[in-house]
């Protein structure tokens, strides 16, 4: 991008790398707390690592080496929009934090946890429609308005637009797919239909986005980052889809035959 850029000091950037290190170590500490107690089921390492690897792909994406060159190449920009909104979201789901959380704390502690959980202003924000329209629409206003050559001029709104890429992509992720507890839980046709159109939305933004490219890149490089996010944004959401069916398929199917699928 031929113009002037503010990268990430040096120290902040340390700073996130540790910080997302720090969050995978207190996860592997609940973990190892949590395995420790005997009437508990024993917590599988293979969901730390998907903890470890969504926070530090998100940090490398925010910080450091990948973060520079995406300021000068949009196909490395889109490849971090999906790592960091779509994919680093999926693993940290994936991980249960929020279960692992609530074995570990003390009781008075869980239902404390479980009370914010069921507070009217987290039901509301883990609607799949305010879900959907904090993700997507967000999207929207970055590559439809100046919001996305402005990121790459100001530090604070760069970390900003980060922070809710990140955030936004995982709230629509679980509004999509319970791993964790989900207090007042959406149907599944419910759940379905709004996704549908949420991944409408991403992709016909992507089109436009190759239709008319976005000033400061070349053309045909702002072309091949529509692609990425439009066939990269799909394989995640493959994926999505697959355990979202997969659920409703569970909560509808004769037990019996379900048990002969899931042991044959």
């Amino acid at each position: 991008m031929h113009h002037e850029q503010q990268f990430l000091p040096p120290a902040l950037q340390v700073l996130i790398v540790l910080f997302a290190l720090s969050g995978a170590a207190g996860y592997f500490t609940l973990m190892l707390r949590t395995n420790r107690v005997r009437r508990l089921k024993h917590w599988p390492a293979w969901r730390w690592i998907l903890w470890l690897s969504g926070t530090v792909m998100a940090a490398l994406v925010i910080a450091g080496p990948f973060a520079e060159a995406a300021h000068h190449d949009f196909r490395l920009h889109m490849a971090g929009h999906l790592l960091l909104g779509m994919l680093a979201p999926l693993l940290i789901a994936l991980s249960a934090p929020v279960t692992l959380l609530l074995r570990a704390l003390p009781v008075t502690a869980a239902r404390r946890v479980t009370k914010m959980l069921r507070h009217p202003v987290a039901r509301f924000y883990r609607n799949p429609i305010t879900a959907s329209v904090l993700n997507i629409g967000g999207l929207w206003l970055l590559y439809a308005t100046p919001l996305f050559q402005l990121m790459h001029q100001h530090l604070w709104l760069y970390l900003l637009i980060h922070l809710h890429v990140f955030a936004a992509g995982y709230l629509f992720t679980i509004s999509m797919i319970y791993i964790d507890p989900a207090p007042h839980p959406s149907s599944h046709l419910f759940r379905t239909l709004v996704f549908i159109f949420a991944l409408a939305a991403h992709g016909i933004l992507s089109k436009i986005i190759y239709a008319e490219p976005l000033p400061g890149f070349p053309p045909d490089e702002v072309r091949e980052g529509a692609m990425l996010m439009y066939y990269g944004g799909d394989l995640v959401d493959l994926v999505i889809i697959i355990l979202l069916f997969r659920s409703w398929y569970r909560a509808t199917a004769p037990r019996h035959l379900y048990q002969k699928i899931e042991s044959s």
